[in-house]
């Protein structure tokens, strides 16, 4: 079983998480069921899903979480680029934040090309 704590992708995730929680507490109240919900499953599915592909037996089924991975950072970063454009999110912090999540899709690419 891998520990999920020694990969800096797993620490990239858990970042951007804690991060766009704080964000979302500042979106209209309306969206709690809409794009502020999305965007927190989105960003925690990408650390939670190493975690869960650490717990696992072989390289292919690490793997296979590392994509799921990969799928839920895409999202996250359209989920980005949507909150831009109703409003929520200006330039500055959406830049910064569309490129951690870029940096974490890049490292869960590196990896998975490693196994």
């Amino acid at each position: 079983m891998r520990d999920y704590k020694k990969y800096k992708v797993w620490e990239l995730g858990h970042e951007i998480t804690l991060e766009i929680y704080k964000l979302t507490q500042g979106f209209p109240k309306e969206e709690i069921y809409g794009i502020t919900s999305q965007m927190r499953r989105a960003s925690y599915s990408i650390p939670a899903n190493i975690v869960e592909g650490c717990g696992r037996e072989s390289d292919a089924e690490f793997k296979r979480f590392l994509i799921i991975s990969q799928g839920s950072a895409n999202e996250l970063e359209y989920f980005t680029v949507l909150a831009k454009d109703l409003g929520y999110l200006d330039i500055p912090i959406f830049t910064k934040l569309n490129d951690n999540v870029d940096k974490t899709r890049r490292s869960l690419n590196s990896l998975i090309k490693k196994l």
